[in-house]
């Protein structure tokens, strides 16, 4: 009877006992912000949720913990906890895992320029890599690529607030490297690839050309008979690229005739690197053209395009869906 009385006292003290103050210490007055590194023993947290203004000692931590069987359970991160809570609930949430995160998505066909704004303002991440060059980037991540263009995964990051942005960078090359290898070791026979790497800049110029999902395939499969044949891959976002984030939305026809390594119109082959983030279906069309001999392809107006085996095929669909758009424009 003692031991039961005993129990229900503890039990009793543990959630009766608030260690959350009542006043929160950020601008919302129902929760208070306390953060707990990775790999902290039960002190070790006790001492951390102290510092941060709880009403905790490290031995009525330990056996709350243990009570509660969660004494190995507590999670590292960043909590938001209700003002005034009990040492039980405070431990239960903990355990649980309910913590805040945060989160940050790289689009499919965003250029690197994109993705190092995107990642340099975020406000929930700590800020390693801004200002580095481009080699300074690949060397922080241990990374052995030409550019740093084309090699982040497009995809939805989820993480803890005050993560590094070395982790994020990190996660998103290793997802981009395994779809890459996969696609890579997947691919049809015959194509005019000579590495994974030639895969991931076709596989941008794809990304950056489909308009329409349903066209992916067939503008692979232009690219890949046109490179099969020897041909110019003429493709506009290739020249854009090489202008650079200068770039106002108007391409020139000077800008067609101006020399560079991206100027597709120009130089046969592949440019020397990709010229966006891929997304997973870019690279399987890469890797899986769609059977067809269209050489030609012109935007439709709509988001899709019109292909053409033919000079004189695609002449008159760049009549019928361009020129004459333009001139009822005008």
């Amino acid at each position: 009877m003692a031991l039961i009385c005993l129990i229900v006292i503890l039990y009793g003290a543990i959630f009766a006992w608030p260690v959350v103050p009542s006043r929160s210490n950020i601008q919302n007055d129902q929760v208070y912000r306390v953060k707990i590194k990775p790999q902290s023993s039960l002190a070790s947290i006790s001492e951390q949720l102290k510092e941060q203004g709880l009403s905790l000692s490290v031995f009525p931590f330990q056996v709350g913990a243990r009570a509660l069987f969660v004494g190995s359970k507590l999670k590292p991160g960043t909590y938001l906890l209700p003002t005034g809570a009990s040492l039980g609930k405070l431990l239960l949430q903990i355990a649980k895992g309910d913590r805040v995160r945060e989160s940050i998505s790289i689009i499919p066909g965003m250029t690197i320029w994109q993705v190092r704004n995107l990642i340099d303002s975020h406000p929930a991440l700590t800020h390693q890599t801004r200002g580095l060059g481009s080699k300074a980037l690949l060397e922080t991540l241990n990374l052995d690529f030409p550019s740093d263009e084309g090699i982040f995964f497009p995809d939805t990051y989820i993480f803890d607030p005050d993560e590094t942005d070395i982790n994020i960078y990190q996660r998103a090359s290793q997802a981009m490297q395994k779809q890459l290898n996969q696609a890579w070791q997947q691919r049809a026979p015959n194509l005019p690839l000579n590495s994974p790497y030639d895969l991931l800049i076709l596989s941008s110029i794809i990304e950056k050309e489909t308009g329409k999902n349903g066209d992916r395939g067939l503008i692979a499969a232009v690219f890949v008979n046109r490179l099969h044949k020897g041909m110019m891959l003429q493709t506009d976002p290739t020249v854009i690229y090489g202008i650079g984030p200068q770039f106002d939305g108007n391409l020139r026809k000077t800008d067609l005739r101006k020399d560079s390594p991206y100027n597709t119109y120009m130089r046969k082959g592949l440019p020397p690197t990709p010229i966006a983030m891929p997304s997973k279906e870019s690279l399987r069309a890469a890797t899986h053209p769609e059977q067809s001999k269209a050489l030609y392809f012109v935007a439709k107006g709509d988001g899709s395009s019109h292909f053409s085996e033919t000079l004189n095929e695609h002449e008159s669909a760049v009549d019928r869906y361009q020129r004459k758009s333009t001139l009822k424009s005008n």
